[in-house]
């Protein structure tokens, strides 16, 4: 069964890409495909526009910034990703979508993972009226 599985992702190598894309309702554009298949064969990780442009033309893959920028507001959206701002302007977008929480290396740029149940937040201030909290996303800044 194995080999099998093995066997129809040699032979299909955008399958993941395309079952990812379809199940959240994107329709698969051979430039959002590529794209896809960057981001999501392989372990999670924090990308940023720019580095998943350098990865695609490393690739071959003929997509402009604007491009790039645009699919990755899409799969978050479309809630394949999800967008971790660390800054004014500097944003990461996180193939994991689970519940977690981040370490942010200033010095160097990385975001690293913090499993969701490590964080314990024991009060937040009720939300301003007709609105309910979605979500409480911890970055806690490090300079190691």
């Amino acid at each position: 069964m194995i080999a099998e599985k093995m066997l129809l992702n040699c032979q299909r190598p955008y399958r993941h890409a395309l079952d990812r894309l379809r199940a959240s309702g994107l329709r698969p554009t051979r430039q959002r495909l590529a794209l896809a298949k960057l981001l999501f064969d392989g372990c999670d990780r924090h990308v940023t526009a720019e580095t998943l442009h350098s990865e695609a033309i490393g690739a071959n893959i003929r997509v402009s910034l604007a491009t790039v920028y645009n699919a990755l507001h899409q799969f978050t959206e479309a809630g394949l990703l999800r967008e971790i701002v660390v800054d004014a302007g500097s944003s990461y977008f996180d193939t994991n979508i689970a519940d977690h929480h981040h370490f942010f290396h200033e010095r160097t740029g990385l975001l690293a993972d913090i499993p969701g149940a490590d964080v314990v937040v024991t009060q937040l201030p009720p939300p301003p009226a007709g609105t309910t909290i979605r979500r409480v996303d911890v970055i806690v800044r490090i300079d190691g």
